[in-house]
Protein backbone atom coordinates (compact mmCIF):
# COMPACT_ATOMS: atom_id res chain seq x y z
CA UNK A 1 0.00 0.00 0.00
CA UNK A 2 1.27 3.03 -0.50
CA UNK A 3 -0.47 7.10 -0.03
CA UNK A 4 -0.76 9.44 -3.00
CA UNK A 5 -1.21 13.04 -3.51
CA UNK A 6 -4.91 13.08 -5.45
CA UNK A 7 -3.90 12.19 -9.11
CA UNK A 8 -6.98 12.68 -11.54
CA UNK A 9 -6.38 9.87 -13.09
CA UNK A 10 -7.58 7.73 -10.38
CA UNK A 11 -10.66 10.04 -10.40
CA UNK A 12 -12.99 7.35 -11.12
CA UNK A 13 -11.97 4.66 -8.99
CA UNK A 14 -12.15 6.52 -5.70
CA UNK A 15 -15.41 7.44 -6.45
CA UNK A 16 -15.87 3.60 -7.22
CA UNK A 17 -14.24 2.31 -3.62
CA UNK A 18 -16.09 5.43 -1.89
CA UNK A 19 -19.46 3.79 -3.16
CA UNK A 20 -18.82 0.95 -2.49
CA UNK A 21 -17.69 1.72 0.97
CA UNK A 22 -20.95 3.25 1.58
CA UNK A 23 -22.78 0.35 0.36
CA UNK A 24 -20.33 -1.89 2.37
CA UNK A 25 -22.00 0.03 5.77
CA UNK A 26 -25.46 -0.42 4.75
CA UNK A 27 -25.98 2.81 3.50
CA UNK A 28 -27.31 4.22 -0.02
CA UNK A 29 -24.77 4.92 -1.86
CA UNK A 30 -25.01 8.93 -2.95
CA UNK A 31 -22.25 10.81 -4.92
CA UNK A 32 -20.11 13.63 -2.73
CA UNK A 33 -20.18 16.72 -5.21
CA UNK A 34 -16.54 17.18 -3.99
CA UNK A 35 -15.04 14.33 -5.40
CA UNK A 36 -15.83 15.07 -8.87
CA UNK A 37 -13.65 18.16 -8.88
CA UNK A 38 -11.02 17.77 -6.38
CA UNK A 39 -8.68 19.96 -7.05
CA UNK A 40 -11.59 22.36 -7.11
CA UNK A 41 -12.62 21.37 -4.19
CA UNK A 42 -9.50 21.20 -2.14
CA UNK A 43 -6.50 21.40 -4.12
CA UNK A 44 -6.33 24.60 -5.79
CA UNK A 45 -7.60 26.10 -2.94
CA UNK A 46 -4.27 25.11 -0.90
CA UNK A 47 -5.85 22.32 1.76
CA UNK A 48 -4.78 18.34 0.78
CA UNK A 49 -6.52 15.00 -0.63
CA UNK A 50 -4.62 11.68 -0.67
CA UNK A 51 -4.96 8.45 -2.37
CA UNK A 52 -4.25 5.05 -1.10
CA UNK A 53 -3.57 2.87 -3.99
CA UNK A 54 -2.72 -1.14 -3.04
CA UNK A 55 0.07 -2.93 -5.23
CA UNK A 56 -2.27 -3.01 -8.16
CA UNK A 57 -2.75 0.61 -8.28
CA UNK A 58 -6.27 0.45 -7.24
CA UNK A 59 -7.79 3.17 -5.07
CA UNK A 60 -8.24 1.50 -1.50
CA UNK A 61 -8.69 4.59 0.16
CA UNK A 62 -8.97 8.51 0.44
CA UNK A 63 -8.89 11.20 2.76
CA UNK A 64 -8.68 15.10 2.58
CA UNK A 65 -8.76 18.29 4.86
CA UNK A 66 -10.43 22.03 3.78
CA UNK A 67 -9.17 24.81 5.86
CA UNK A 68 -11.44 27.05 7.72
CA UNK A 69 -10.82 30.54 6.71
CA UNK A 70 -9.18 32.78 8.92
CA UNK A 71 -7.93 30.06 11.40
CA UNK A 72 -5.48 27.58 11.94
CA UNK A 73 -7.93 24.89 11.90
CA UNK A 74 -9.11 22.37 8.98
CA UNK A 75 -11.93 20.13 8.66
CA UNK A 76 -11.33 16.70 7.92
CA UNK A 77 -13.31 15.07 4.67
CA UNK A 78 -14.10 11.89 3.29
CA UNK A 79 -11.50 9.40 5.00
CA UNK A 80 -12.94 6.37 3.55
CA UNK A 81 -11.22 2.68 3.23
CA UNK A 82 -12.33 0.16 0.88
CA UNK A 83 -14.43 -2.46 3.07
CA UNK A 84 -12.61 -5.46 2.30
CA UNK A 85 -9.24 -3.14 3.38
CA UNK A 86 -10.30 -2.66 6.93
CA UNK A 87 -8.28 -2.98 10.03
CA UNK A 88 -5.13 -2.82 8.02
CA UNK A 89 -3.88 0.36 9.14
CA UNK A 90 -4.68 2.14 6.27
CA UNK A 91 -6.92 4.70 7.66
CA UNK A 92 -4.44 5.29 10.27
CA UNK A 93 -1.64 6.28 7.81
CA UNK A 94 -4.34 8.58 5.59
CA UNK A 95 -4.97 10.44 9.42
CA UNK A 96 -1.53 10.62 9.47
CA UNK A 97 -0.67 11.95 6.56
CA UNK A 98 -3.58 14.58 6.08
CA UNK A 99 -2.51 15.49 9.72
CA UNK A 100 1.26 15.91 9.12
CA UNK A 101 -0.09 18.42 6.47
CA UNK A 102 -1.66 20.34 8.25
CA UNK A 103 0.71 20.79 11.00
CA UNK A 104 3.35 21.37 8.20
CA UNK A 105 0.89 24.26 7.11
CA UNK A 106 0.61 25.81 10.99
CA UNK A 107 -2.82 24.03 11.36
CA UNK A 108 -3.39 23.41 14.69
CA UNK A 109 -6.50 22.06 15.28
CA UNK A 110 -8.32 19.47 13.23
CA UNK A 111 -12.04 18.85 13.21
CA UNK A 112 -14.64 16.13 11.99
CA UNK A 113 -18.55 15.38 11.62
CA UNK A 114 -19.86 12.26 12.21
CA UNK A 115 -22.83 10.97 10.88
CA UNK A 116 -25.80 9.80 12.28
CA UNK A 117 -27.43 7.72 13.92
CA UNK A 118 -24.31 7.14 15.47
CA UNK A 119 -25.06 3.29 15.94
CA UNK A 120 -24.32 3.48 11.68
CA UNK A 121 -21.24 5.10 12.20
CA UNK A 122 -19.89 3.25 14.98
CA UNK A 123 -16.50 2.53 13.13
CA UNK A 124 -16.24 6.29 12.55
CA UNK A 125 -16.70 7.08 16.40
CA UNK A 126 -13.83 4.83 17.00
CA UNK A 127 -11.55 4.98 14.77
CA UNK A 128 -11.18 9.05 15.96
CA UNK A 129 -11.56 8.07 19.47
CA UNK A 130 -8.68 5.77 18.64
CA UNK A 131 -6.51 8.56 17.37
CA UNK A 132 -7.09 11.35 20.19
CA UNK A 133 -9.83 13.38 18.59
CA UNK A 134 -12.59 14.29 21.19
CA UNK A 135 -16.23 15.10 20.83
CA UNK A 136 -17.29 18.65 21.48
CA UNK A 137 -20.61 19.14 20.31
CA UNK A 138 -23.09 16.35 18.72
CA UNK A 139 -20.98 14.78 16.40
CA UNK A 140 -18.29 17.14 16.07
CA UNK A 141 -15.34 15.69 17.47
CA UNK A 142 -11.58 17.37 17.42
CA UNK A 143 -7.81 17.10 18.30
CA UNK A 144 -5.42 19.58 18.33
CA UNK A 145 -2.61 19.30 16.51
CA UNK A 146 0.28 21.28 18.11
CA UNK A 147 3.80 20.29 19.59
CA UNK A 148 4.34 18.06 16.57
CA UNK A 149 8.07 17.42 16.15
CA UNK A 150 8.15 19.93 13.76
CA UNK A 151 7.57 23.06 16.10
CA UNK A 152 9.98 20.69 18.81
CA UNK A 153 12.64 21.35 16.47
CA UNK A 154 11.88 24.86 16.00
CA UNK A 155 11.76 25.75 19.40
CA UNK A 156 15.34 23.70 19.69
CA UNK A 157 16.96 25.78 17.14
CA UNK A 158 15.21 28.79 18.51
CA UNK A 159 16.74 27.83 21.93
CA UNK A 160 20.01 27.12 20.48
CA UNK A 161 20.21 30.93 18.76
CA UNK A 162 19.28 32.19 22.19
CA UNK A 163 22.08 30.11 24.47
CA UNK A 164 24.96 31.60 21.48
CA UNK A 165 23.68 35.02 21.39
CA UNK A 166 23.93 35.02 25.48
CA UNK A 167 26.71 32.07 25.71
CA UNK A 168 24.38 29.92 27.83
CA UNK A 169 24.81 26.06 27.89
CA UNK A 170 22.24 23.72 27.98
CA UNK A 171 22.52 20.43 30.21
CA UNK A 172 20.89 17.78 28.23
CA UNK A 173 18.38 16.93 30.86
CA UNK A 174 17.45 20.54 30.26
CA UNK A 175 16.88 19.91 26.79
CA UNK A 176 14.91 16.49 27.50
CA UNK A 177 13.09 18.78 30.39
CA UNK A 178 12.37 21.40 27.44
CA UNK A 179 11.07 18.53 25.35
CA UNK A 180 8.62 16.80 27.57
CA UNK A 181 7.10 20.37 28.49
CA UNK A 182 6.96 21.13 24.28
CA UNK A 183 5.02 17.58 23.93
CA UNK A 184 2.49 18.14 26.79
CA UNK A 185 4.52 16.82 29.79
CA UNK A 186 4.40 13.32 28.22
CA UNK A 187 7.58 11.37 29.28
CA UNK A 188 8.09 10.29 25.83
CA UNK A 189 10.71 12.00 24.18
Amino acid sequence: MKIIPFDARYRDDMIFMVLQAKDALGRVPRLNEDLLDVPGSYLNRGDGFWLALDERGRVIGCVGFSRIPGTEEAFLHRLYVKASEKRKGIGSALLKTAEEEMRRQGIRLSRVHLGEPREQWFESYAFYAKHGYREYAERYWKKELQNSFCEIDLQLKEAEQEAEQTDIRYSSEDVLTAMQAAIGGSDRV
